[in-house]
């Protein structure tokens, strides 16, 4: 098995700078969560992507991707469910009719948080799971 390149390289790569460049661009939507510190320790994210670029979870043109990252030490304490439920509302209020993500299918915990939110499996890849959450009024 290949060794996977650092993240500052990861993060440059084709199939991933996709999802950070030109950051800001209509669509795009991103909540950080800081500990008391003021460290952030979570954050989650939302992008529109057009067919020819289009990401891991990709549905259509007018379905935003999620994706979510909470740093390990903070894991299972329910930060990821507030920040789901927050960008959740924030797509609600932008009008948008549903949010897609990917998800490795051997991930379960992860998978049944975003079922307990109300996504469903809609596409398979490899061993990635296309969800959607369709959003209501």
């Amino acid at each position: 098995m290949a060794k996977k390149p650092p993240l500052d390289e990861l993060l440059y790569t084709d199939e991933l700078k996709k999802y950070h460049q030109n950051w800001g661009r209509k669509g795009d939507k991103a909540l950080i969560a800081v500990d008391n510190a003021g460290t952030p320790v979570g954050a989650v994210w939302y992008r529109l992507f057009r067919r020819e670029e289009r990401g891991y979870g990709y549905v259509n043109d007018d379905t935003p991707e999620l994706g979510i990252a909470i740093k390990k030490e903070v894991r299972g304490k329910g930060l990821g469910t507030k920040l789901m439920h927050s960008i959740i509302g924030e797509a609600r209020s932008n009008s948008f009719k549903a949010l897609s993500l990917s998800v490795d299918g051997n991930n379960t915990n992860t998978i049944e948080l975003y079922r307990t939110l109300g996504f469903e499996e809609v596409g398979r890849e490899g061993t990635s799971i296309t969800m959607l959450l369709k959003i209501t009024r």
